[in-house]
């Protein structure tokens, strides 16, 4: 291989890595809600989308969100009902955030520069870089969190099943909206990262539709899955941009992903390292 192919290589999956660890931190909102109600949240690029806004608008993130009274009434209800609030929560807050902030798009500035870091072989946008650090810290803190503490062990057996959760004494109200707010903490992150290095409009919403293939390919209950998940979608999508746009036109980048993700559902359905379910019927 040439040695400028070669360059190009190395710098098409640095640059997937360090998107990836991006996506991750996104996919993190998805697990968390999934690990906490065994329920998929369709408004998750809404939050980000929305976080993006706020602190585009230099307002004040401290508190639990919003969404999270507007959930909590959901405990003990169909997974499906959930699902389906969560569709209805992606529209309000597109709406809410067009008539608050308007149509225009906004920009993030970071206190950090613009010019790229030279890592040898390779130079990264410093953005991309803090991103992928801040997604790093979080995910670990978070597997750890799911794995070691007492808290995370509870919201994982709420995930279960809500109501034997709430027989053996466990709070599912104070779990089921401790995970929202874990959630929009994890939104607020990825809307600052994602708002900084794309800028913030009504289309920041769409990073969920992105990192959707993420959390199929990892596995839904899945912190590591989340990881491996957006390490694969980062780098699939810029290598297909690197060596196939140019002689399609552009946009593999768009549906790589989602060509992986069918291809994965049809082998392991539940993800790379998803837990298999087994029913008696």
């Amino acid at each position: 291989m040439p040695e400028f192919e070669w360059q190009f290589t190395l710098v098409l999956l640095t640059n997937g890595v360090m998107i990836g660890l991006m996506y991750a931190l996104i996919a993190l909102g998805f697990v968390l809600i999934y690990k906490a109600t065994d329920a998929i949240n369709f408004a998750q690029g809404e939050f980000v989308m929305f976080a993006g806004f706020i602190a585009a608008g230099a307002a004040d993130l401290a508190g639990a969100p919003f969404w999270v009274s507007a959930l909590r009434p959901m405990i003990g209800r169909p997974v499906i009902a959930v699902v389906m609030a969560t569709i209805g929560l992606a529209n309000v807050l597109r709406g809410t955030a067009t008539m608050a902030f308007g149509a225009g798009t906004r920009v993030i500035d970071m206190p950090i520069s613009d010019e790229p870091i030279d890592l040898g072989l390779v130079t990264v946008p410093p953005i991309q870089l803090l991103g992928a650090g801040v997604s790093l810290v979080f995910l670990a803190a978070f597997t750890w969190f799911f794995l070691r503490s007492r808290v995370g062990i509870a919201m994982r057996a709420v995930a279960d099943s809500q109501q034997v959760a709430m027989a053996v004494g466990i709070d599912v109200r104070r779990y089921f909206a401790l995970a929202w707010a874990m959630a929009g903490i994890v939104s607020a992150l990825g809307g600052i990262v994602w708002g900084a290095m794309l800028s913030v409009d009504n289309q920041l919403a769409l990073v969920g539709l992105k990192v959707f293939p993420v959390v199929i390919l990892g596995g839904l209950d899945s912190v590591i899955g989340a990881v491996v998940g957006g390490l694969i979608v980062g780098v699939v999508e810029n290598l297909a941009a690197g060596y196939l746009d140019p002689y399609v036109g552009g946009g593999t980048k768009d549906f790589a992903p989602y060509v992986l993700m069918i291809a994965v559902l049809m082998i392991r359905p539940e993800g790379i390292f998803g837990r298999r379910r087994i029913e008696r019927v």
